[in-house]
């Protein structure tokens, strides 16, 4: 049969829509967004790490990680690529560590190693997360942080590889199953939005924020978290470590044991702004080494530990301001004690609520360390607001030695002791 002309337009036409269609379901360059949840229809079903992990591994840059509503037992970190958005169902979405688990090495852990042999290789399978220590080697970069891959009758095998020698015969060494949950590693341009993260603090040990937390960044550009809670963690809530350019936006982090939000490690630039850092065991907002030109803002800094902020070794050129820091255990505001060199010089505060923080033996609004220089106090409310039993017994207190504090237009009352004392050198707050 011979076909018209605007027969063969018309195929033509078809040919070109089915071919259309097929380039779309087939056309993988563009972003895409990779689905989890507990049932129903998704890329991966499942309600654990291992799913989560399985959805990270097809992760590439652009795409967005949707995790849907429910409780995810972590037994592992999930751990994000560059330029991946991960969002969850705002309020729903849950990641919980699981129960803590240790055992001693049967033998020394040695540097480099990619097997370990324990005494109790039944308390550990592959997709574990873990940490490796001793006695001595038991903090800061000295842990070593991996994955169980495989486990090998009496040895687990490991990835990466240790990163200290762990000695078994004098310091104990042993594994335990902690990690950072919630994770981004050597990455960049990496959001987290809408997910809360739960470390069960109550039935996992100790690990630090420098290798460690329920969100946890470490070398990493351009990063960040927006309306994530934070909760738990037997540890640091929000931590990174050599990273720059990290925003925390209009999250909540409480009840950690150390601190809140802990920028650290050469962090430069970080932006914390509305968000609530409370009822954590040692500090609300920990700078850490060489946190520089970064701003905080609009935060609420309440009930911690020991200090809201602690600012110490060469945290300098940062700016607080509209925060309210209340009620913490000991400072509101503490500068730690180092060498002038290594100081937090150039530090301002502007337009911030500083008041009834305090305990029995001590209370400071501002503690100001020797050394410190440049520090700016601008517009503050500092006060003991209490008719009873009030705690803040000193508006701003500075030890000899260190450098003058620029005061304007402050609002200081109700303290028992002074507004304003500069001391020779009293029994200081702990570090």
């Amino acid at each position: 049969m011979r076909l018209s002309t605007p027969a063969l337009a018309g195929i033509a036409l078809v040919l070109a829509a089915v071919a259309t269609t097929s380039c779309a379901r087939t056309n993988t360059s563009g972003p895409r967004t990779i689905t989890v949840a507990q049932s129903g229809t998704a890329d991966v079903v499942g309600a654990d790490s291992a799913a989560l992990r399985k959805a990270a591994a097809m992760l590439r840059a652009g795409d967005t990680l949707s995790i849907g509503p429910g409780t995810y037992l972590m037994e592992d970190s999930l751990l994000i690529p560059s330029g991946v958005t991960v969002k969850g169902a705002a309020g729903q979405t849950i990641l919980k560590k699981g129960r803590g688990v240790e055992s001693l090495l049967a033998e020394d852990g040695d540097y480099g190693e990619h097997l370990l042999a324990v005494e109790e290789p039944g308390k550990f399978h592959a997709g574990m997360g873990i940490t490796v220590f001793d006695d001595v080697q038991k903090s800061g970069w000295d842990v070593s942080v991996a994955s169980v891959v495989g486990v090998e009758g009496q040895f687990l095998r490991i990835d990466p590889i240790t990163v200290r020698d762990y000695d078994r015969g004098s310091h104990n060494a042993r594994v335990r199953n902690t990690f950072p949950i919630l994770c981004a590693m050597d990455a960049g341009n990496v959001v987290f939005e809408d997910v809360i993260v739960d470390g069960n603090r109550a039935e996992n040990e100790y690990l630090d924020g420098c290798r460690g937390g329920a969100i946890y960044f470490y070398n990493v550009r351009n990063a960040t978290v927006r309306n994530c809670e934070a909760r738990n963690y037997n540890g640091d809530g929000i931590s990174f470590q050599i990273s720059e350019n990290v925003q925390v936006l209009n999250c909540e982090s409480h009840g950690h044991a150390g601190f809140g939000v802990h920028p650290g490690t050469g962090s430069a630039n970080p932006l914390v702004e509305n968000c609530r850092l409370h009822d954590n065991g040692d500090v609300g907002l920990f700078l850490c080494w060489r946190v520089r030109h970064g701003k905080f803002a609009d935060n609420r800094i309440e009930n911690n530990g020991r200090f809201g902020i602690s600012i110490g070794h060469k945290d300098t050129d940062n700016e607080f301001s509209g925060n309210t820091i209340a009620r913490n255990g000991q400072t509101g505001v503490y500068f730690r004690d180092e060498s002038f060199a290594n100081s937090g010089h150039r530090n301002t505060f502007r337009s911030n609520t500083v008041v009834d923080n305090g305990g029995a033996k001590e209370g400071y609004g501002f503690y100001v360390a020797p050394q410190v220089t440049g520090t700016v106090l601008e517009g503050n409310k500092i006060a003991e607001t209490r008719a009873t039993g009030g705690t803040q017994r000193y508006g701003v207190y500075t030890l000899a030695a260190a450098g003058a504090v620029r005061m304007q237009n402050n609002m200081m009352s109700g303290h028992t002791g002074a507004d304003f004392k500069q001391a020779a050198a009293p029994a200081k707050p702990a570090k």
